[in-house]
């Protein structure tokens, strides 16, 4: 550890557009935030080709540029970015306390506030044909990239709400959309498979898992197989979309901050306010409805408000008790 330990005002742990727009607002209100990156500079946007429903960019943008530039805005407004991975933290209850993060297991600062931004990761299947092509069709999130595959041949992988909700959004812009289901039966409500099973040009395949995602640069096909035959069947598609869920980045602040059965952050009603004083959250690390880049942002610019608010409330107790 480090002889001397750093103080920070406002400290922003993570870099998608949660983060960039907390830091942006932070920086504007002269709360000198500092930015730790994470493992993933910019968050999921930097696996994205296109981001084409984000406002703002009529000719849509491609998801590293955009990160890059948010990086650049929360920047000329004084913000300290840093690439590192915050490995610890120590959360104080007390209004107006210190926390303490540990980065990279070595360096240890203090901060006067926190905002947690560290997003979710999307769970893939794990084969090397999906991730070699993921960005040039494979996708985890239909009603972002479902657009650009209006009129072709799709599939998704799930059988969960998201899943049949995702199947039935794109049933609506494409041509086709299979859906692959692990068992015999789907985990969706009643309510969704009705409307899954309504849905004319959805094909639901119970017990069939996806073996290879076909296509060199782009998706061309997908080879099917049925978990209880063996049979294997490739059909052409244009899209795969995985729908398996996703899994906040939260593993570092369990035990240390109230969350949900599934990990993510709760924060209070409308707010961004964790259950520890000085602590914010936002973005999809406390978001499992949305999960958009344009809502995260919204809540960026929320948990900086907040934290400034926060700030200024302690440093008036501050004053108020020396006088």
């Amino acid at each position: 550890m480090s002889d001397t330990i750093e103080r920070i005002k406002c400290l922003i742990i993570g870099s998608g557009p949660a983060g960039y727009t907390a830091a942006i607002y932070a920086a504007r209100a002269d709360l000198k935030p500092v930015v730790y990156t994470g493992m993933e500079p910019g968050g999921q946007l930097t696996t994205t080709t296109e981001v084409d429903n984000f406002p703002g960019y009529p000719e849509g943008i491609d998801g590293p540029t955009m990160m890059v530039q948010l990086q650049q805005q929360a920047e000329r407004f004084g913000t300290e970015v840093r690439i590192g991975m915050v490995t610890a933290v120590t959360f104080s209850k007390e209004v107006g306390g210190i926390h303490t993060v540990t980065v990279d297991n070595t360096t240890q600062i203090e901060a006067e506030s926190i905002i947690i931004s560290t997003g979710a990761t999307a769970k893939y299947l794990g084969l090397p044909s999906e991730q070699k092509l993921r960005g040039g069709g494979v996708s985890a999130c239909a009603v972002c990239d479902g657009f650009f595959y209006k009129g072709q041949d799709v599939a998704i992988v799930g059988a969960g709400d998201t899943a049949a909700e995702e199947a039935t959004y794109l049933a609506n812009i494409c041509k086709s959309v299979t859906m692959l289901v692990r068992k015999d039966y789907m985990r969706a409500s009643k309510a969704m498979q009705h409307r899954v099973n309504s849905t004319a040009n959805l094909t639901v395949r119970y017990n069939t898992e996806v073996e290879e995602v076909l296509g060199d640069q782009v998706v061309e096909g997908l080879r099917m197989v049925n978990n209880q035959t063996g049979t294997k069947e490739d059909i052409a598609i244009t899209g795969l979309f995985i729908a398996i869920g996703h899994k906040p980045n939260t593993d570092v602040f369990k035990g240390q901050i109230d969350m949900d059965d599934t990990g993510y952050i709760i924060t209070e009603g409308k707010s961004t306010k964790t259950n520890i004083p000085g602590v914010f959250a936002s973005g999809d690390v406390q978001d499992k409805e949305y999960r958009q880049a344009v809502t995260a942002a919204g809540t960026g610019c929320m948990a900086a408000l907040d934290a400034e608010r926060y700030l200024a409330t302690v440093e008036t107790n501050e004053e108020v008790s020396a006088s």
